[in-house]
């Protein structure tokens, strides 16, 4: 690894896959820095956030200078891998933000999400994204079977770790007025903004990369 890089770790959202950040990978590693994308063990009825993250961690093994950056539902699973393992920085992407020792099924009501309005017709996830790649991460999709999602999550404290949410302004599945006001109550702090939607890794790859890359040239001494 180049003095100073990084090695970001990738958490995917709910029912997908590590595929959905295969365009980021490569623009990372153009920055000079090591990319580990986790599938999470999502079919394994047995599993519940804590064995992702353990998932997440058994990847991290013998790594250093740890960023770890997660998409949607992969929210509720990175907080608690930054408990676990020594991070640098984490980065929610248009992300969940839990509270500590919340039921991930808790997260929709508690939050307000429960009450949003959505059109029917209108694809909430792939906004931006080309047809061929949106087909494509709908036809990856996976079981997540959520059978121990009603129990507590195991984290006890958001870690402490330089944290940055990162809010996508054409996002409709996760409106940008609703989630302003989850990252003003559940972390203290206003978000930073990026146009793009939901998918936001798949739509605008490079501009994500390059996101990722300056939270990182920002951390004090290059994030080591």
């Amino acid at each position: 690894m180049a003095d100073g890089a990084a090695t970001f770790v990738l958490i995917h959202g709910g029912g997908s896959t590590s595929w959905d950040w295969h365009l980021v990978e490569p623009v990372l590693r153009e920055f000079g820095h090591e990319v580990i994308a986790v599938d999470l063990p999502l079919e394994d009825a047995a599993n519940g956030v804590s064995e992702y993250a353990d998932a997440v961690v058994a990847a991290c093994e013998g790594r250093s200078n740890l960023a770890v950056v997660a998409h949607s539902w992969g929210g509720l699973v990175a907080p608690i891998v930054c408990s676990r393992v020594d991070s640098e920085l984490l980065v929610l992407v248009t992300a969940m933000v839990p509270a500590p020792g919340e039921p991930p099924n808790d997260w929709w009501a508690a939050t307000g999400f429960s009450d949003l309005q959505f059109p029917e017709a209108e694809d909430a996830f792939h906004n931006g994204v080309p047809a061929e790649l949106a087909e494509e991460c709908t036809a990856r999709g996976r079981e997540q079977t959520g059978e121990r999602d009603g129990e507590p999550s195991p984290l006890k404290a958001w870690p402490e770790v330089p944290t940055r949410f990162l809010l996508c302004r054409d996002d409709l599945f996760f409106p940008p007025a609703f989630m302003r006001g989850v990252v003003r109550d559940r972390l203290g702090f206003a978000p930073d903004e990026i146009d793009g939607g939901h998918m936001i890794a798949l739509a605008r790859p490079r501009e994500l990369a390059e996101r990722l890359h300056r939270y990182w040239t920002e951390l004090p001494e290059g994030g080591r």
